[in-house]
C-alpha cells in the first residue's frame, strides 16, 4: 500500500512537471532592440507582452501590458490587458508627438497635457478647435477630463515618485501606460522608443522601418564627422541662478558631442544627466572652448546681459554661440524637445554643420541657431 502511494506520487509529480515543462516552453520572439534599455517587447502565441523597467530601482519592473487581439484571450493576471490596436489616445508630454505623427497615428490623440508647450502645428489647431481636450498638466492631470475623455491609454511619464492624479485614473480603470525614453543615456536609444509606442497600435513592422532608416542616417553622419581634421572644443548650456548645468559624459548630449566630432571636457565622466558646476569651474574648464552650443539667449546682447562673465568665453569674442531655439513658437514651445526626439540625425546634422561646415555645405540648420 505504501509502494502504491509513493508511485502515485512520483506519478503527479511527473505530470505536474511536464506540464510546467510545456508552459515553459512557450515559443516568445523578443522584437529586436539596438538601443533601447527602459522596455523590452516580447511576442507570445496569442498575445504580445510589454514590459516597462523602472529605471531607477536595476531589475525590478515598473508596469507589464499585454496586448490582445480580442477580449477572449487568456493573459497572465500580473499586467493589465490593453486591446490592440487602440483608437484613442491621451498623451501628457510633447515627446509622444512626433512618434505618433510617424505612426500616421495624430488622430488617434483625443487629450493632451499643456498644449501649449507643443510645437507642432496641426496638434495646436486641433487643440484651438477643442477636437483634442486639454488634459492640465502633466504633474496636475485634470483627472475629471481624462475619465471624460476615457482614451484606450494614457501615456504618461513616470516619475520615482507617486502620482496621486495617476493613482486615481488607474482606479477607475484608466489604463496608464508609461513612456520613459527620457531616461534613456543615447539619442538613437530615445528615437528607439518609436517601437514602443507602435505596439499599441500593432505597427511594428513599421515602427522598425522607420527607426532603421533614422539609425543608418545618424551612423552614416557620425561616420563623416569622424573623417574631420580637428574636433573643435565645446561649451553647452548656461548659468541658471548661480549654477552652470553641463551633460554628464554619459548622457545623450555628451555622447551627441562625440558623435559629432567634438572635443568635450567631460568626455570621459561616466555619468548621465547634467553635472552642476559653478562659473568659477566653468570658466576654468571652457573659457577657451572654440563654440557654445545650446545657451538661452537670443542675442549676443541678451547672453552678456544675463551675467557679465559670458563676455569672458573665447566662444562669446569670436561670436560662435548657437542655441537651439530656430524652431520655437512665441509661447515658449520648443520643437527641439518634440521633434529633436524621434529625429536625432537631424540634431546630429545640424551639429557637425557647426562644428565642421565644410562636411555639410549643403545643410541648413534645422533646430539650431546662431545668434547675433
Amino acid at each position: 500500500m505504501k509502494s502504491a502511494k509513493i508511485m502515485i506520487s512520483l506519478c503527479l509529480v511527473f505530470i505536474l512537471a511536464a506540464c510546467h515543462h510545456k508552459t515553459d516552453t512557450t515559443q516568445h520572439i523578443t522584437q529586436s532592440l539596438k538601443y533601447a534599455q527602459g522596455f523590452t517587447i516580447l511576442q507570445h502565441d496569442q498575445y504580445k507582452e510589454v514590459i516597462v523597467k523602472n529605471p531607477w530601482v536595476p531589475g525590478e519592473i515598473l508596469n507589464r501590458y499585454y496586448l490582445v487581439k480580442n477580449d477572449t484571450t487568456s493573459i497572465p493576471t500580473d499586467g493589465y490587458r490593453i486591446k490592440v490596436p487602440i483608437k484613442t489616445i491621451g498623451i501628457t508630454s510633447a515627446t509622444h508627438v512626433p512618434f505618433l505623427q510617424m505612426l500616421n497615428e495624430e488622430s488617434s490623440i483625443v487629450g493632451i497635457c499643456s498644449p501649449k508647450l507643443i510645437y507642432s502645428q496641426s496638434i495646436r489647431e486641433k487643440c484651438d478647435k477643442q477636437e483634442i481636450t486639454d488634459m492640465g498638466d502633466a504633474l496636475d492631470i485634470n483627472t475629471e477630463q481624462v475619465i471624460k475623455l476615457r482614451p484606450d491609454i494614457l501615456m504618461a511619464i513616470a516619475y520615482n515618485n507617486s502620482d496621486s492624479h495617476i493613482e486615481q485614473l488607474k482606479r477607475v480603470g484608466i489604463s496608464v501606460v508609461y513612456n520613459i525614453e527620457w531616461m534613456e543615456t543615447s539619442l538613437l536609444a530615445r528615437a528607439e522608443w518609436i517601437k514602443f509606442v507602435a505596439a499599441f497600435y500593432d505597427k511594428d513592422t513599421m515602427a522598425d522601418s522607420i527607426f532603421q532608416d533614422i539609425e543608418e542616417k545618424y551612423i552614416s553622419l557620425k561616420q563623416l564627422a569622424a573623417t574631420a581634421k580637428e574636433k573643435p572644443s565645446i561649451l553647452s548650456g548656461g548659468n541658471f541662478r548661480g549654477t552652470w548645468y553641463v551633460p554628464a559624459g554619459n548622457s545623450y548630449m555628451g555622447k551627441l558631442f562625440q558623435d559629432a566630432g567634438a572635443s568635450y571636457f567631460y568626455a570621459e565622466n561616466k555619468e548621465t544627466g547634467s553635472l552642476p558646476l559653478t562659473m568659477e569651474t566653468i570658466l576654468a574648464n571652457f573659457s577657451n572652448a572654440d563654440f557654445w552650443v545650446g545657451c538661452s539667449a537670443t542675442s549676443m546682447k541678451e547672453l552678456k546681459d544675463m551675467d557679465d562673465k559670458h563676455s569672458l568665453f573665447k566662444a562669446y569674442k569670436q561670436n560662435r554661440v548657437y542655441n537651439f531655439n530656430k524652431r520655437m513658437t512665441p509661447d515658449g514651445a520648443n520643437d527641439f524637445w518634440e521633434t529633436g526626439v524621434a529625429r536625432p540625425d537631424l540634431i546630429l546634422a545640424d551639429l557637425i554643420k557647426i562644428l565642421h561646415p565644410e562636411l555639410l555645405p549643403e545643410h541648413q540648420l534645422f533646430f539650431s541657431c546662431h545668434i547675433e
